[in-house]
């Protein structure tokens, strides 16, 4: 039946947009009402094709960050630029949008595991554990990039190429090497205040009245077959602003922040 349709992974479409109705109504005012979320080049959206779309993207929190985005880009699909007004943009969402999280984040309880059914991508940080770097590297699962591909094949796919919710750490190559293979349309997102604005997980508001931002820029220009690996890296993160050349033109109050989240981070993980 078609009530009962689902997608590559099994879900099932018409449960999937009830849940982002739900939320949506849920969470909007964390992103116009409590706080303020300014965007810019939204417009980018509506003009980009149905499939093999990937969003490259810093990361602040867990959950805030991809909601904020679902809201963004559903309202843009709506005829909304830089806009999040009306609330029922969300009534007939874009159904094969995805994101990429962590295996070990998204089964953490009942929470993660309803938003993991909204378009989770779960694979296994062969790198941290537990919020923790390791040494130990296990090669990457080739399942995790078979799903990628999946679900570029079926839609748009959001992604966090530092794999940390901590600023300016290392793009992982794994991106690079997915951008190599499967060639899609990659748009870059700059996020700010989602980590004053949100708890770690992005669950609980923190604190209210936070300006956050987005900031939706064109898609990269890549040469498939030439750039290197490292070539391509290095402009994912000049484009999703983390390179390392960005530290040296930030305010010292700014620095002061983040070396005070990072220690919080470490303190926790200890």
């Amino acid at each position: 039946m078609k009530l009962f349709k689902r997608n590559p992974f099994g879900h099932i479409l018409f449960i999937k947009k009830i849940l982002i109705r739900i939320f949506g109504f849920l969470t909007h005012r964390r992103f116009r009402g409590f706080n303020d979320l300014k965007i810019e080049g939204s417009e980018i959206i509506k003009g980009l094709p149905e499939t093999n779309v990937l969003f490259i993207s810093n990361h602040q929190t867990y959950f805030a960050d991809v909601v904020a985005m679902f809201h963004v880009f559903n309202a843009s699909l709506k005829g909304r630029v830089d806009s999040i007004k009306n609330i029922f943009y969300i009534w007939n969402p874009k159904l094969n949008i995805y994101y990429v999280g962590a295996k070990e984040t998204l089964s953490s309880g009942i929470l993660p595991r309803i938003l993991s059914y909204m378009g989770a991508i779960t694979v296994e940080r062969t790198w941290r554990a537990k919020g923790v770097d390791i040494e130990d590297k296990k090669a990457v699962n080739p399942n995790d990039i078979e799903n990628i591909k999946t679900a570029l094949d079926d839609g748009w796919v959001i992604t966090f190429p530092q794999g940390t919710t901590s600023s300016f750490k290392p793009v992982r190559k794994g991106t690079a090497h997915i951008i190599k293979q499967h060639r899609p349309i990659v748009v870059p997102i700059v996020i700010d205040g989602f980590r004053r604005s949100f708890d770690k997980k992005g669950l609980y508001l923190k604190k209210k009245g936070i300006l956050q931002s987005m900031v939706i820029k064109q898609p990269l220009e890549i040469d498939y077959d030439n750039d290197t690996i490292e070539q391509i890296v290095e402009k994912i993160e000049f484009a999703i602003e983390q390179h390392p050349s960005f530290l040296k033109v930030l305010p010292a109050e700014v620095l002061e922040e983040e070396e005070k989240l990072n220690q919080k981070r470490r303190w926790s993980a200890e």
